[in-house]
């Protein structure tokens, strides 16, 4: 039943394996979403997807292979359904007391009920909400879903419960988390999140909830533990270009600069312009009167500080490759001479470059520095940083 389901999410690129769609298909034995399509979807999201960028291709699949699942008429549920009389006395029996299948009797017994029912879904007009006689929801109504009624008989509505149902995979609310498009704040510290290295410092803030279980069975009593709270011991220096053909770019670099900084205890930044020279700054208000040699910050620095450079590096070639080449001032090495310098410093480095990949063949400058960086350049997606994240902890 369930097979083409499985087969277009294959097809929509996501890595469902064998073992998860057992998985799901066990969790519709035991029951769990048997008459909810909401329940069904968030049943089948949580057993076959393990990556959240795969919400959205997830959500696409899902309506295309059950498109029209709550639309189908109660009428059609009754024509299509033979509910044996046997099975809906034993159920009576079991969950009803004599009083309750004395009032089931007084329809006429099974036959009657059966034909009620019909008769009420041909005269009903609308959705009825509550009262005793209409086919509904909430009420005591013989037929419908979500009332009580002792001789009552359960199906499907046009509508679903909350009139939401069909809306979680329509709405596509995680359609920025996939892995091609452009980042937000909130996608950008999910993917940094590659990039930990944990270490418990600092006073006994944490419970400690598998020694407290432990000390608590070895002594008879309460025998509350703590330990230090972790953080994230990574560190992170970050350049920064700005100005220029960057301004497009703000924003994007601001959500990552945001997302940086709420994620690495440990985070230093400077800015320059297009290509690393002699001299960074902290404040673009004052980059010509405060600026920080790089020589310094090379030497304050360890190799043990993972480098990052955010830039399009998109710029003259003579930038990159020459004194003097700089379009700001006279530069007396190259841009190239600094960041290999940098690079040498901290061996363990990046380039996130937020020009679209399929441009970056299109400026000569961006083959220029994906050289100098030996090809580690990735784009300022959630699936290129996630794959900057990975290099970076090699």
């Amino acid at each position: 039943m369930f097979q083409p389901f499985f087969e277009n999410l294959r097809k929509a690129g996501i890595p469902v394996s064998l073992r998860e769609y057992l998985t799901f298909l066990e969790g519709m034995k035991k029951g769990i979403a048997t008459y909810d399509i909401e329940a069904f979807y968030f049943l089948a999201r949580a057993a076959m997807v393990k990556d959240e960028r795969n919400i959205d291709k997830f959500d696409r699949a899902f309506a295309a292979s059950f498109e029209g699942l709550e639309a189908i008429s109660p009428e059609a549920v009754m024509d299509a359904v033979d509910i044996p009389e046997e099975w809906i006395r034993k159920m009576a029996e079991k969950h009803l007391s004599e009083e309750e299948r004395k009032e089931i009797e007084a329809l006429g017994g099974f036959d009657k009920l059966m034909e009620t029912l019909k008769e009420r879904l041909k005269e009903q007009q609308g959705r009825h909400q509550g009262g005793n006689k209409w086919i509904g929801t909430a009420g005591t109504s013989p037929f419908g879903a979500y009332g009580y009624n002792p001789e009552g008989v359960r199906i499907g509505q046009k509508e679903s419960r909350h009139q939401r149902a069909v809306k979680v995979w329509d709405k596509r609310e995680f359609k920025n988390l996939d892995g091609d498009v452009e980042l937000g704040t909130r996608n950008i510290k999910v993917a940094l999140k590659r990039l930990r290295r944990w270490v418990r410092e600092g006073a006994h803030e944490e419970l400690d909830l598998d020694n407290t279980i432990r000390a608590t069975a070895e002594h008879g009593y309460l025998d509350v533990k703590t330990r230090p709270e972790r953080h994230n011991a990574v560190k992170v220096l970050l350049f920064l270009d700005v100005g220029g053909s960057m301004d497009p770019h703000i924003k994007v670099v601001e959500e990552l600069f945001s997302a940086a900084r709420s994620e690495f205890k440990h985070l230093e930044y400077y800015y320059f312009h297009n290509c690393l020279y002699e001299g960074v700054w902290r404040d673009n208000r004052r980059r010509w009167d405060a600026q920080t040699s790089t020589d310094e910050v090379l030497r304050t620095y360890g190799p043990d500080y993972k480098c990052i450079f955010v830039g399009d590096a998109s710029m003259s070639p003579y930038e990159i490759a020459y004194p003097g080449g700089a379009n700001e001032h006279w530069n007396k090495e190259a841009g190239q001479v600094w960041l290999e310098r940098a690079r040498a410093q901290w061996s363990s480095n990046l380039w996130i470059n937020p020009v679209p990949e399929k441009y970056w063949d299109y400026t000569h400058s961006i083959g220029m520095i994906r050289e100098i960086f030996d090809d580690r350049m990735v784009p300022m997606t959630l699936s290129g940083l996630e794959e900057g994240m990975k290099e970076l902890t090699r």
